[in-house]
């Protein structure tokens, strides 16, 4: 993973980003920014903590999924560290922003489906796997309307999902470790089964809304 070089003269200015979670990410990653690590290198970190929380998860042992609501934590942070290091750094490239976005999503996505998998042996049966797939497609779908959003503008206020009160929207993702630890996967399930693509087909509404882009 190779991250696009960049000299001292045509390093961008940093922009600091806009959540609390952004402010306390760049406490850590600054010291980072003159040396070999890389914002690839944290977002591979990301994935691997988010795979290992996933399968925590779809044990459904109670041991685990605790520690994997820890790790998910690691997890949703590194996400947010791997955008500061390259603002701040100037080591930012098309390809590590594609990664990054494959990552979110996939993370995300395999959270729900895991959740399902962990619950196959409780009432819900099979259908918790069912269940979970369909809350996880429902997510991969809305991120992908969402950024095509967000491409449009560089205006905060024209997201796809807006910020309030110095949180981003996806600082949600910290509230999962929270359904983990308080074994609330079950109707979490449920929900996202049917909430997850009610969403995507909201997003996809708003993306279809916007004005066609102009072409020269």
């Amino acid at each position: 993973m190779t991250d696009a070089k960049t000299t001292p003269e045509s390093k961008p200015e940093y922009v600091l980003g806009r959540s609390w979670t952004h402010r306390l990410a760049l406490v850590f990653v600054r010291p980072l920014a003159n040396t070999a690590i890389t914002p690839n290198h944290l977002t591979f970190l990301r994935l691997i903590s988010g795979l290992a929380a996933c399968y925590c998860f779809a044990t459904g042992e109670r041991e685990l999924v605790i520690w994997g609501g820890w790790i998910w934590i690691l997890s949703a942070f590194l996400d947010r560290a791997d955008g500061e290091l390259a603002r701040v750094s100037g080591k930012s490239s098309p390809w590590g922003h594609k990664f990054d976005m494959f990552c979110d999503s996939a993370i995300t996505s395999l959270f729900f489906v895991s959740a399902g998998i962990g619950l196959r042996h409780t009432e819900l049966g099979n259908w918790a796997i069912v269940m979970g797939i369909a809350g996880g497609l429902g997510v991969l779908a809305a991120e992908y309307f969402a950024e095509q959003i967000d491409k449009r503008s560089d205006d905060p206020a024209d997201r796809a999902y807006p910020g309030f009160a110095g949180f981003d929207f996806d600082d949600v993702l910290y509230l999962f470790a929270a359904v983990a630890w308080l074994d609330w996967f079950g109707p979490f399930v449920i929900g996202a089964s049917i909430g997850a693509p009610a969403f995507a087909l909201l997003t996809w509404y708003k993306w279809r809304k916007l004005p066609p882009l102009e072409t020269v």
